[in-house]
C-alpha cells in the first residue's frame, strides 16, 4: 500500500498532471464554448492526489513544519481552483440608464456545471456615468453610478468602475470599455396600444462613425436609425464623456424617406407613429462569480508564511559567517595594540 502511494507521489506523475493541465488550459483559453470545465478540473484533481500522496510519504515535507504548511496550502490552492472552476460564472450585460439589471439580458454567459448563485436576488438600477479620456483617446477612469435599494426601500447611490466592482450576492460587476448611447422611443400603432422601448447604438467612441441600428415595431415595417451626436469629443486633448452633456439628433429612414428628429418629435410612418422621447446611455458590465476568491487569498498567504518559516529556520540553524563578526573584534584588538595598562 505504501509502495503504491509512493508511486502516486512520484515526480513523473506530477509531470503528467502538469502536461494534462497545460492541455486543458489550452483547450479552454478563449474557447469556452467548445470546452467544458472538466478539462481543467480533472487535471487539478489528478495533481491534488499526487500532492497529497507526496505530503504523506515524503519525510522531507512532513518532517519540516514550514514545508508541511506550504505543501498543505498548495494542496488547498489546487482544490479551491477546481471548486472555483466548477462553480464560476462569467458573463457580460448591457444596462440602459434608468433601467434595472435583468439576468435574462446577459450575453456571452459561461458558468460551471455546479454554479448555484443567487443572481435573481441582485437588484440595482443603472444611473448616469462619466468616462475620462487622455489625449490620443486613451481611456481613463470610469465612474458609473448605480442605485441600490436599502432596507427601508430607499435608493442608495454607489460608484462602479473598472477597478471598483459592485459586489452583490457574491457577483462582481465591473465596468468595461463597451458603452454607448440609446434612444428611448414610443411606438403608437394605428391599431393597438402604444409601447415604449429602447434601441441601443454601437459602442461609443469605438464606433463613433457608425451610430446606426434598426428596429421593427409590432405591426409595422423595419425602421432604420442613425444617431448624430454632439459629445465634445476631442482626440487631441483631455475630455470627459458625460451623457448628461450630450445632444443627439435621430435620423429616421424608411422606404428611402429620411427625417431628422429631436427629442420630443413625432414622425408618422407605415403602421403608426414614432416618437423620439429622449437620449439615454447604456453601460456594459463584466459579471464574475467565484466563491473561492477569499479562501484562495487566505490559503495563498498561508503558503507564503509556511515557506518563509522554512527558510527562516534554515538560515537561523546555521552560524553566521566569521566575516560578519570578526571585523569588530579585530578592530578592538588593533586599538589595544601600543597601549599600556
Amino acid at each position: 500500500m505504501i509502495r503504491m502511494i509512493r508511486a502516486v507521489a512520484s515526480l513523473k506523475v506530477t509531470l503528467v498532471g502538469i502536461i494534462m493541465l497545460s492541455v486543458g488550459a489550452a483547450l479552454s483559453y478563449d474557447n469556452r464554448i467548445d470546452s467544458t470545465a472538466w478539462v481543467i478540473v480533472v487535471p487539478l484533481a489528478f495533481l491534488s492526489v499526487n500532492l497529497l500522496a507526496a505530503i504523506f510519504t515524503n519525510p522531507r515535507i512532513n518532517k519540516q513544519p514550514g514545508l508541511l504548511v506550504f505543501h498543505i496550502s498548495l494542496l488547498g490552492i489546487v482544490i479551491l481552483a477546481a471548486i472555483g472552476r466548477l462553480t464560476y460564472l462569467d458573463a457580460h450585460v448591457e444596462i440602459v440608464q434608468t433601467q434595472p439589471f435583468d439576468p435574462r439580458s446577459m450575453m456571452e454567459e459561461y458558468r460551471g456545471p455546479f454554479h448555484a448563485g443567487s443572481l435573481e436576488k441582485v437588484q440595482f438600477i443603472q444611473g448616469p456615468y462619466t468616462v475620462d479620456y487622455e489625449p490620443g483617446m486613451q481611456r481613463g477612469l470610469t465612474f458609473s453610478e448605480v442605485f441600490l435599494p436599502d432596507a427601508q426601500g430607499n435608493s442608495v447611490s454607489k460608484i462602479v468602475g473598472d477597478d471598483r466592482p459592485l459586489i452583490l450576492e457574491g457577483y462582481r460587476f465591473y465596468t468595461t470599455f463597451n458603452k454607448g448611447f440609446t434612444v428611448l422611443l414610443t411606438w403608437i400603432p394605428d391599431q393597438g396600444a402604444p409601447e415604449t422601448g429602447t434601441v441601443n447604438m454601437p459602442s461609443y467612441p469605438l464606433f463613433d462613425y457608425k451610430q446606426a441600428n434598426s428596429w421593427t415595431p409590432t405591426g409595422g415595417e423595419e425602421i432604420k436609425f442613425w444617431l448624430q451626436l454632439q459629445t465634445g469629443m476631442d482626440p487631441e486633448a483631455k475630455w470627459r464623456l458625460d451623457g448628461r452633456n450630450v445632444s443627439g439628433v435621430l435620423v429616421v429612414t424608411q422606404d428611402k424617406h429620411r427625417v431628422e428628429l429631436n427629442p420630443g418629435d413625432t414622425l408618422s410612418v407605415k403602421g403608426g407613429q414614432l416618437r423620439y422621447e429622449k437620449l439615454l446611455t447604456w453601460m456594459g458590465y463584466k459579471i464574475y462569480y467565484n466563491p473561492t476568491i477569499k479562501w484562495l487569498f487566505f490559503v495563498s498567504m498561508l503558503s507564503v508564511l509556511g515557506m518563509s518559516w522554512h527558510y527562516w529556520k534554515k538560515m537561523a540553524s546555521k552560524p553566521w559567517p566569521d566575516g560578519v563578526k570578526d571585523p569588530e573584534v579585530k578592530s578592538d584588538k588593533s586599538n589595544m595594540q601600543g597601549k599600556t595598562v
